[in-house]
């Protein structure tokens, strides 16, 4: 052991060392599962249309009035669209979900990070659903719905096969708590 640096004592080589960075969003011995990485084209595809249509109607007025200060609603909407653009993939690669024996796990955010555990008998049941884009982009959301109206238990981008796969589990093993209570 060498000499301890600013009065904190070092680790003796036998303590474990978990380089993953344990804290409440990640818990020891949890395996988390990436959602696909087509949910971040289809929210990139979504927020284009919103930006060419935003860009219709200020580009439309700031050239017909030939006024210079109505061209920053235009730049505004352009700023908007890159920063979406540079902050949609980063989002979704922090979206992921773990199965644990008790309980379900979904880590989302970036700054503002969130993880929500949903025991497997607080479960009442559980959508899968895809709209017409998330369709196109072969995604699909699980919804996990609990006693609780206030859990935010989704779980977006997901294949339809794992959806569908982990629509089946969860319901069973939510039926195996309840009918141990």
């Amino acid at each position: 052991m060498t000499a301890p640096e600013h009065g904190v004592a070092p680790l003796p080589s036998s303590a474990p060392r978990n380089t993953e960075g344990v804290g409440p969003f990640d818990p020891l011995d949890v395996t988390w599962t990436p959602v696909s990485p087509r949910l971040a084209r289809a929210r990139l595809t979504s927020v284009g249309i919103v930006v060419i249509v935003a860009l219709v109607v200020t580009v439309a007025p700031a050239v017909l009035s030939g006024v210079a200060w109505v061209w920053a609603f235009p730049a505004v909407v352009v700023v908007c669209g890159v920063w979406a653009g540079l902050v949609i993939p980063r989002q979704v690669r922090a979206l992921s979900y773990a199965e644990r024996a008790d309980d379900l796990l979904i880590r989302r955010g970036i700054m503002v990070r969130s993880l929500v555990v949903v025991p497997y008998g607080r479960m009442q049941y559980v959508d899968v659903t895809a709209g017409p884009l998330a369709r196109r982009f072969r995604i699909a959301s699980v919804q996990l719905h609990t006693a609780s109206p206030g859990t935010n238990a989704t779980i977006d981008g997901l294949p339809p096969e794992e959806a569908a796969r982990l629509r089946d589990r969860l319901a069973s093993r939510g039926e195996a708590r309840l009918a141990g209570l």
